[in-house]
């Protein structure tokens, strides 16, 4: 194989699929980047065996062929040759990178060993506005579980019914439920995406593409966009049923100012950020939210105005999590419903309520 490309053509592709390079496998080819030459194209692809990032850019091909190289060696190295031409020239045995004056080389696998990426992926589709898609990853992924105990938590339910979608998230001691519109869809739709892929969906997909489109079939997900292809797997099983979780009705419901909350919420973390559950209390009566804190750095204690209807209530709560919660949330004012101080609560904006957030309570001595 030899090719001749921009660097910074090059570093665009490279840092896009190094993402889909595994990091910890006991098959090295999968900790690679394909490189393919064919035409007047350099097709770049990886994967882990659960996401897979393929990337074309335009390059003058002297001799075809495909190696694969050390997927994040190479990547920190290209990156720092944005602003010459780059040659590559590969053997079985090493790649040699020429730049300007100079020359490196990399050992290099056999392409033959890179497993096959599956691009055939049409049946079922639906498409959105960029913007939307977007808004339903950002507010919703962050609360996708990361560990392996419960393997479809690590993913987001996708619900398409109609031209509504519904997109949701729990990790175990929060939920994330996004509602809004799909432009068309082939049908209705259920599918649990990995949040991970989810997430570089967001970044692959540029703000000035109006509409994005998503492709469903056997088990596996596919987005096109840019001459760049993500695909990826699928979680099987039984979602959550969020319904089940949502309390229907609530004794107290708070109306207050988001960035004021936000603001005391993050003065008072800051104290207990080193604790094991970061906490925070609220104390809801009156007119009015106190807000504290304590550890052995000290204590914080503030009091937020608000519009409280319903009995008082005190209850204690992650603090990463609540304010996690607010940030997602748009708009002026925004509303905390509460029953207990051991029941879960939600927060959702006063206005436009297309999103809600719902938390669990940390028990502590006072409520246990």
């Amino acid at each position: 194989m030899k090719a001749v490309c921009e660097g910074i053509d090059l570093s665009d592709a490279v840092l896009k699929v190094v993402k889909a390079c595994a990091s910890k496998t006991t098959v090295p080819v999968l900790e690679c980047i394909k490189i393919s030459a064919v035409n007047d194209t350099l097709t770049l692809s990886a994967t882990d065996g659960e996401i897979s990032i393929q990337k074309n850019i335009k390059a003058e091909i002297y001799e075809e062929g495909d190696v694969c190289v050390p997927g994040k060696y190479f990547a920190d190295f290209i990156k720092k040759l944005e602003g010459v031409q780059i040659t590559l020239s590969a053997d079985n045995k090493k790649m040699d990178i020429i730049y300007a004056d100079s020359q490196t080389d990399m050992q290099v696998l056999s392409a033959e060993e890179f497993p096959k990426i599956d691009l055939d992926i049409k049946e079922n589709s639906f498409k959105l506005k960029t913007a939307d898609l977007k808004k339903f990853i950002s507010s919703t992924s962050f609360c996708c579980a990361s560990d392996d105990s419960r393997p479809i938590l690590k993913g987001c339910q996708i619900v398409i019914n109609g031209e509504d979608i519904c997109v949701t998230s729990l990790d175990g001691f929060r939920l994330a439920t996004v509602n809004g519109k799909v432009i068309s869809s082939t049908g209705n739709l259920e599918i649990v995406c990995p949040a991970r892929s989810l997430n570089e969906i967001e970044k692959m997909i540029p703000d000035d593409e109006e509409e994005a489109e998503v492709f469903v079939q056997r088990g596996m997900i596919l987005v096109s966009s840019n001459n760049t292809v993500l695909t990826s797997r699928l979680y099987n099983g039984d979602f959550i049923k969020k319904e089940n979780i949502i309390p229907k009705d609530f004794t107290t419901l708070v109306t207050v100012n988001r960035d004021l909350l936000k603001a005391s919420i993050e003065r008072a973390a800051i104290i207990v950020r080193n604790d094991k559950n970061s906490l925070v209390i609220f104390d809801i009566g009156g007119d009015k939210i106190e807000i504290s804190s304590n550890s052995d750095i000290g204590s914080v204690q503030e009091s937020v105005k608000a519009e409280v209807n319903g009995k008082d209530v005190r209850i204690a709560m992650n603090s990463k999590f609540i304010i996690d919660a607010v940030n997602a949330l748009g708009g002026e004012k925004i509303v905390l419903s509460f029953n207990n101080q051991i029941q879960p609560f939600t927060c959702e904006n006063a206005d436009g309520k297309d999103r809600l957030y719902l938390i669990l309570p940390v028990r502590t001595a006072n409520n246990a």
